[in-house]
């Protein structure tokens, strides 16, 4: 989901989600405004962290914002970088096909996430 405009997360640093599903492992995803300023480099920054699902049962899921690792095309990036939560584009879970979490349901297959909500935390 792309926002219009910005989201401000300045004040907060957890993410939490209220969600069911099928015991498989998801990636949440936020995007940011891009770190590099060159001519052709359209695409925003990525952090992403694993969310598992627990099967049939709804979950409440708290993922920290300083879980999200930088990515690139789904890569972790081996960079020291920090995610500037005042500038967040947009939000995304997909379904992870392969290995995540120990446990977690994985392989090609039908997959069923429903999501309740999504709210912002300040738990410190």
């Amino acid at each position: 989901m792309q926002f219009d405009g910005f989201i401000d997360l300045e004040a907060y640093d957890t993410i939490a989600l209220r969600i069911k599903g099928d015991g498989r492992c998801y990636i949440s995803t936020i995007y940011t405004e891009n770190w590099v300023n060159s001519p052709g480099q359209m695409e925003d920054n990525s952090w992403q962290s694993f969310v598992f699902v627990p099967k049939d049962n709804w979950y409440i899921a708290k993922i920290p914002l300083d879980h999200y690792l930088p990515t690139w095309r789904g890569n972790v990036i081996e960079a020291k970088l920090e995610m500037n939560p005042s500038r967040i584009l947009g939000m995304s879970l997909s379904v992870n096909a392969d290995g995540g979490v120990p446990g977690a349901n994985s392989g090609p297959g039908d997959f069923k996430l429903e999501i309740d909500w999504i709210k912002a935390l300040r738990t410190q």
